[in-house]
């Protein structure tokens, strides 16, 4: 299936992001994609034909997010749906031992950058004819329970949980619907470790299944194919046996 919808996926040049920007061109969407690294985007572009617009932009700077968002709209006309993903972690630890540095870098990338990122989105759907459109928060599991020694990851994806209401109250009035989708275990890179052993709430290292990256794909997709007048508000999808549910 094709249809003119534009979908913009940040962070889309590894795991989740790249394979949901893949996912959506699959599914019909032209995509844009937004990261860092110019030959990372160039690799994921020429892997669909559906991929139509890419420029690097450091989410953390808001003039950047201004200036891709100028040039992408030149370039597509408007935005339909945005999966808000970029996203970082920090080195883990106690959180008296919690490095400033790595607090702020992270606050820099899942909040500010998260802001800025939907706040642009947010007003070029107000403003676009035909108005509206959806955004898609990437949270995690993290929104709700933390893992041990990971005060600033927990603490920005429970912040996205707030910023994700707040769009969708505001949204209302211009046909913005806002949701948020809560990942926890999906096979990538980054979760690789998992199979080996993690660090447990009474302070076991046990390993913690994980579930496959399509199917992740598979939510984001499903909750941006829905009419603007229905929302899933909050999705959690997880490796069905990880201990999320009783951590503690």
């Amino acid at each position: 299936m094709s249809h003119d919808k534009i979908a913009l996926v940040t962070g889309a040049t590894s795991g989740i992001g790249r394979a949901t920007a893949l996912g959506l061109a699959d599914a019909g969407y032209r995509v844009a994609i937004l990261g860092r690294r110019q030959k990372e985007l160039e690799a994921v572009a020429a892997q669909h034909e559906r991929i139509v617009f890419q420029a690097p932009c450091d989410v953390t700077d808001a003039n950047a997010v201004k200036n891709y968002f100028e040039a992408m709209l030149a370039a597509l006309g408007r935005i339909d749906v945005l999966f808000n993903n970029a996203g970082r972690s920090a080195p883990g630890a106690n959180f008296g031992d919690v490095d400033v540095e790595d607090w702020n870098a992270v606050v820099n990338v899942n909040l500010n950058g998260a802001f800025y990122v939907a706040h642009a989105a947010f007003r070029a759907m107000r403003d676009q004819a035909p108005q509206g459109g959806r955004i898609i928060n990437n949270g995690s599991i993290s929104a709700h329970v933390p893992r041990p020694h990971s005060a600033a990851y927990a603490a920005t994806k429970h912040a996205i949980t707030g910023l994700t209401r707040a769009i969708s109250l505001d949204g209302r009035p211009y046909s913005i619907a806002c949701g948020q989708l809560d990942i926890g275990n999906v096979a990538t890179d980054m979760t690789a470790a998992m199979t080996q052993g993690v660090l447990q709430a009474d302070g076991r290292l046990a390993p913690e299944p994980t579930f496959a990256l399509r199917h992740a794909v598979k939510a984001v997709v499903t909750m941006a194919d829905l009419p603007l007048d229905t929302n899933i508000q909050f999705m959690t999808i997880m490796a069905t046996d990880m201990p999320y549910i009783g951590r503690g």
